[in-house]
């Protein structure tokens, strides 16, 4: 069982498994059958493009930053969380977009939400409250990213900068331009943990199968010409 499922307690694993449906947990099964079938080959791949892209740096100006969020340790954000948002202000600053918009709803046993707690942290070290935007109904990577396109619509924007710790770089830009949005990626320096670590590889692995299943899903998805499995990653 992949380390994300390992972390989750019984109920949260039940729940996972509900909420993917009959698709999604057969693109799981597929993801990780050939996984094993492949003697972790595919993973391994997808892992080293998990490395490779952790140190790619490619924003452009946009419209807006984009803060993505993380499970908050007793309803403050963690370390790796805030990494992200000092990056996300620093982009800010420097001119790369007019607003910063912080994604994450409630997780966890948190009593508030991702944002909230990132939207303080922003005000506590000087942004203006006024360019700082709020996403509050995500639970994961792929609710971050549809809420926010559906945000970017409303408004007519077209061009965004994500901001995330740099082991979540590929998986983001992989879900994000199967979305279609207009993205660069960003990745917030200093996120623990520390490179080339056995946590850091652990992480890798563990991204590494992620983009692995999220390919999969794809391609099980176009096989079947399912266009209710697609429009939940497209």
């Amino acid at each position: 069982m992949p380390a994300s499922l390992r972390s989750l307690p019984r109920r949260g694993i039940a729940r996972f498994f509900g909420e993917l449906g009959p698709g999604g947990i057969s693109s799981f099964a597929l993801a990780f059958g050939t996984g094993l079938l492949g003697l972790s080959l595919p993973v391994l791949w997808r892992a080293r493009q998990v490395a490779r892209e952790a140190a790619s740096d490619e924003r452009h100006p946009a419209d807006l930053v984009v803060v993505l969020g993380r499970m908050l340790e007793g309803d403050l954000p963690s370390a790796v969380f805030r990494a992200r948002l000092e990056h996300g202000a620093h982009l800010w600053r420097e001119g790369w977009a007019p607003w910063l918009l912080v994604s994450g709803g409630r997780t966890g046993t948190a009593s508030r939400s991702e944002a909230a707690a990132g939207r303080e942290l922003l005000l506590a070290s000087g942004v203006p409250a006024e360019v700082i935007l709020t996403e509050e109904g995500s639970r994961h990577t792929l609710e971050n990213l549809v809420n926010v396109r559906a945000a970017m619509r409303g408004r007519g924007w077209r061009r965004l900068i994500l901001v995330s710790d740099p082991l979540h770089v590929a998986r983001v830009r992989a879900l994000a331009r199967g979305l279609g949005l207009d993205v660069s990626c960003s990745p917030a320096p200093g996120c623990p943990p520390r490179r080339g670590s056995l946590a850091w590889w652990r992480r890798a692995g563990r991204e590494g199968f992620l983009l692995h299943w999220y390919h999969v899903g794809i391609a099980y998805s176009r096989a079947i010409r399912s266009e209710r499995l697609l429009r939940r990653v497209t």
